[in-house]
């Protein structure tokens, strides 16, 4: 597989989403994924006597997902404006403005889901 059809498969799949969900809350959402999945590492590897590790990615991926929704929220906020502003809307333009919505939340989701899996991967480590 040469490279630019790497490029053609990996950029409507993460490329797309995170410049079309607003890169204020999906860049920092992708940091938050980052953070978190260094911080799995380190507890597996390290170990985690304390529970500092599990109650920080705890804390960093409730945040990923709380900011997902502020995202979602702002954005649906700024399409009702737009909307009501708008004497015509074709429902495509309408489907369009909610799936570009509904991906801050989404990515906010995956993040929560995969580290809530490193601190059960981290729970079973333990015993």
């Amino acid at each position: 597989m040469n490279f630019s059809m790497t490029t053609q498969f990996i950029k409507p799949l993460f490329i797309n989403p995170l410049s079309e969900g607003g890169p204020i809350f999906m860049y920092p959402t992708l940091i938050l994924l980052i953070i978190c999945i260094a911080l799995i590492a380190k507890g597996l590897l390290k170990g985690d006597a304390n529970n500092k590790t599990q109650k920080l990615i705890s804390s960093v991926s409730l945040f990923a997902l709380v900011w997902g929704f502020l995202g979602h929220f702002i954005g649906m906020i700024g399409g009702m404006d737009a909307i009501s502003s708008a004497n015509d809307i074709s429902s495509g333009v309408l489907a369009t403005g909610i799936k570009i919505s509904l991906l801050s939340p989404s990515f906010g989701i995956v993040v929560f889901l995969i580290a809530r899996l490193g601190i059960i991967a981290l729970i079973l480590k333990e015993r």
